[in-house]
């Protein structure tokens, strides 16, 4: 009995210090999200269209960043479609989640780790600037924004008239681009009622998202806490032969005992050069369960993550091919 209540403490524990710290990121992505929703017109999202361009190589670079904020980050801003889907893969595959701090720990000289976060971001660039290619050949679209689409889902009710002024807010806010305003309320009103429902709706997503991270988050934790780290570890080397596609899958645990199971076994030598990096491409951390969240199309988010643990894999047999170490 005490066994067990020391694990539902250390889930519990653990869950909150993974959480916590999302919500300011998630918080200012909503909120820039909900800015953009109400101030844009035409020549802003092509403006975000243009600027997704060169997105992949923006995001791989975020992405080495050591923690899984940023995946989190580029998940909302995917489902809102303000950046490209190549730049969420280039996210995805360049986040190292604890790969970094447990390498530092472990002091591995500084060249070793350069290179893997160099490999890791260069996979993300090319993957992403390719997936983004493919896409625009595939569907010829502008990839109109759809932040509308979260708040129908999460029924934030920003999209509620307003009863002072009787229409959208998204058209309260136009005033501040100076166009002719049909009411005799002045613009300082219009201005402090934009940013109100702005505030609102940026909350309101927060708190929902970070609730479902939460409770998510607590039943991984649990499982791993019952299950053990060595479980995860006696998995990954049960099938030499197999470790690439082993690590790949335990990579796709949206949880950091992933990464530091993976990043600890391969400096044990357990774990070769590929299979280290298949996981570790795959590992996105809470990116896949904001995903999840956010993303509506439960087919888009399965075709997302088959996608991503076939290039982890993939990038992880070359690597066994040609011999490469770090």
């Amino acid at each position: 009995m005490e066994d067990f209540g020391h694990i539902i403490g250390h889930a519990v524990e653990h869950t909150f210090a993974d959480t916590l710290y999302l919500i300011p990121f998630l918080f200012v992505t909503y909120l820039a999200m909900e800015w953009l929703e109400h101030k844009t017109g035409s020549k802003t999202q092509e403006a975000v269209r243009r600027a997704g361009a060169a997105g992949p190589a923006v995001g791989a670079l975020v992405g080495v960043v050591p923690q899984c904020g940023f995946s989190a980050v580029s998940a909302t801003l995917w489902a809102g479609r303000v950046i490209t889907l190549g730049t969420l893969f280039a996210v995805f595959l360049s986040t190292s989640d604890e790969m970094l701090p447990i390498f530092l720990a472990e002091q591995v000289p500084l060249p070793t780790i350069l290179k893997i976060l160099g490999v890791k971001l260069m996979i993300g660039m090319v993957m992403g600037f390719l997936i983004d290619a493919v896409v625009r050949i595939a569907r010829r679209d502008n990839n109109p924004l759809r932040i509308h689409e979260l708040c129908e889902q999460d029924s934030c009710h920003c999209e509620e008239d307003c009863a002072e002024c009787g229409e959208n807010p998204g058209k309260v806010y136009e005033h501040f681009e100076d166009e002719a305003c049909a009411h005799t309320h002045d613009h300082s009103h219009d201005h402090a009622f934009g940013w109100k429902i702005i505030l609102k709706s940026a909350l309101a997503h927060t708190v929902q998202v970070t609730a479902f991270i939460l409770v998510i988050t607590l039943a991984l934790n649990l499982a791993i806490e019952g299950i053990g780290e060595d479980a995860l570890g006696d998995f990954l080397v049960a099938n030499e032969s197999a470790s690439v596609f082993l690590a790949g899958l335990v990579g796709l645990v949206p949880n950091c005992a992933a990464s530091v199971v993976i990043a600890q076994l391969y400096l044990d030598g357990v774990l070769g050069a590929g299979a280290m990096l298949a996981g570790l491409l795959v590992g996105a951390g809470v990116g896949l369960l904001v995903l999840a969240r956010s993303n509506r199309h439960a087919g888009q988010n399965i075709a997302i993550v088959c996608a991503l643990y076939a290039t982890g894999v993939f990038w992880g047999l070359l690597v066994n091919v040609f011999g490469i170490a770090f």
